[in-house]
């Protein structure tokens, strides 16, 4: 029924006002929507109407202009009026005007204010919002010690604008579209012109306009998946997720493209590879040296989440796969539980606290974590469900997990863990070896749009692969990277590194004269 009465409404504004009155109020329901507001006036002699939605608009503007539109006479907005008020009598810079009936109701949901005017079959949209939105405020994902604390937010502009301080360049772009039938959603791509692959922003642009959905409620989430098909049971996350400005510009600079939605802090950034996700601002915000140190650690500890649970259940059901000088490692006792199931309830039991933790008020999360800790974790360890071990073991992978800065990459990377765990109980050490090759090969065979997903180790680049071990010196950092395929491959001129040259000595007899005149 409702599809029926759409389709009966007119395309264009007529030149009737009652009639567009009511096709407006009718679409738009007016009366029936508390915050859906239709304020007529009389302006110059003739009959005119103003459609808005409380809440988004700036009302002190909105009434300055209703007051300058009051004093107009009817010799001052006839002929061409609608022109007349674009260009003389409207004082605001954003201005648009459409004949199309579905362009003036599209714009008032997003926030503008309408203007439809006697004898006029043309609308006027003035982009007056104004949003509620919270600060700035540095993410909780990824923290640094020293550097920016400015984040991203959920209102589209604001984000922009953090992303134009960084990268004041004319060749930025920002373009918006909007997707979704019904929630007809802000999204945001951009790029550098003169830099990124453009057939890529192409291909981007193509993905965004064909999806045809109802809304996206889970904003980049659901943006994600609907532009990466044939790939929904993959755990591998393909694009990678910030929250940081200065993050997000430094992917633009390389010849990344972001996508932003509105209503989302979360700025996605691709393609990403499998090192992309291991990279964080903190190893670039201190010296070269510190940097590598902190990297290395990062991969001890992403490698540790995947193998310490699957390589000690092995030496413990194998003990003689160790030498006579590591023959400690292992239960002594298994208990009551099998080893493997214990592993098992131990890692749900982590996921669960984890879950629980998210839920928490605040005041109450160390109050929960005590519980976990004290009473739950010593009580299963003295009734014998768990070793000693096995409660230390999944601690410690648990905690690395939280050392990788993509969480989307930890929670892929538990995934492992448990086929890792499942192979060695079936196959002891063949099943981790084959297991191993089998992750290496999946992770090979996927790819973030076009781009290997484990690039520069498959295939193999050694010069891109001693940038991503090492992290060089920003004057050492000439040349994007080669798989981006960008239009500009060079990001500064390489140049002489600068050397300090010290103060030349005054001669013996200068100082004694300058002690003289002192004197």
């Amino acid at each position: 029924m409702t599809l029926k009465k759409e389709k009966e409404l007119p395309q264009d504004l007529s030149h009737n006002y009652q009639k567009n009155l009511d096709d407006l109020k009718t679409q738009l329901g007016v009366g029936a929507n508390y915050d859906v507001i239709c304020h007529e006036v009389l302006v110059g002699g003739k009959r005119g109407a103003f459609f808005c939605i409380q809440g988004f608009i700036d009302s002190e503007v909105l009434s300055h202009i209703l007051q300058s539109l009051t004093c107009l006479t009817r010799e001052e907005i006839i002929p061409n009026t609608i022109d007349k008020f674009k260009k003389q009598y409207l004082a605001h810079f954003q201005l648009d005007s459409s004949e199309k009936i579905s362009k003036i109701i599209d714009g008032v949901l997003m926030g503008q204010v309408a203007f439809i005017i006697e004898g006029e079959a043309e609308g006027i949209l003035i982009d007056l919002r104004k949003f509620a939105a919270r600060g700035p405020e540095e993410p909780d994902l990824e923290k640094v010690v020293r550097g920016s604390r400015d984040g991203f937010t959920e209102t589209l502009v604001f984000n922009t604008t953090l992303l134009r301080r960084r990268v004041r360049d004319k060749s930025l772009r920002m373009e918006v579209m909007q997707v979704g039938r019904r929630s007809r959603s802000d999204i945001c791509i951009s790029y550098l012109a003169d830099v990124a692959n453009l057939h890529l922003v192409e291909e981007i642009k193509k993905m965004l306009r064909s999806i045809d959905i109802d809304g996206l409620p889970m904003a980049e989430k659901s943006v994600e998946e609907l532009i990466t098909p044939g790939s929904y049971w993959n755990p591998l996350p393909k694009v990678r997720y910030t929250e940081r400005p200065d993050v997000a510009a430094q992917h633009l600079f390389e010849g990344h493209i972001l996508v932003m939605v509105d209503t989302s802090p979360s700025i996605i950034i691709l393609p990403a590879t499998y090192f992309h996700h291991l990279q964080h601002a903190e190893e670039f915000r201190q010296g070269p040296t510190v940097g590598i140190y902190l990297r290395w650690v990062r991969f001890f500890a992403v490698f540790t989440s995947i193998f310490l649970l699957p390589a000690y259940f092995l030496v413990s059901v194998e003990p003689s796969l160790l030498p006579e000088s590591l023959k400690y490692i292992g239960p002594k006792d298994v208990g009551k539980v099998p080893l493997m199931f214990q592993f098992v309830l131990a890692e749900i039991a982590v996921d669960v606290l984890r879950i629980a933790a998210v839920h928490t008020p605040s005041p109450l999360t160390t109050s929960l974590g005590l519980i976990a800790a004290l009473m739950v974790g010593d009580l299963a360890i003295s009734v014998g469900l768990f070793t000693p071990e096995v409660v230390m073991y999944t601690a410690v992978a648990a905690t690395t997990v939280f050392a990788t800065p993509s969480y989307e990459l930890g929670m892929a990377n538990r995934l492992a863990r448990y086929f890792l765990l499942f192979a060695v109980y079936i196959f002891r050490l063949p099943g981790l070896i084959i297991g191993s090759i089998a992750l290496l090969v999946y992770a090979g065979f996927t790819k973030s749009f076009g781009i290997p997903y484990l690039w520069p180790l498959i295939p193999f680049d050694g010069k891109a692969l001693k940038s991503v071990l090492v992290r060089t010196p920003i004057p050492a950092q000439n040349q994007r990277p080669s798989i981006l395929q960008t239009q500009d491959i060079t990001k500064q001129k390489v140049q002489p590194s600068p050397s300090f040259k010290p103060m030349p000595k005054k001669k013996k007899w200068a100082r004694t004269v300058e002690r003289k005149k002192d004197e």
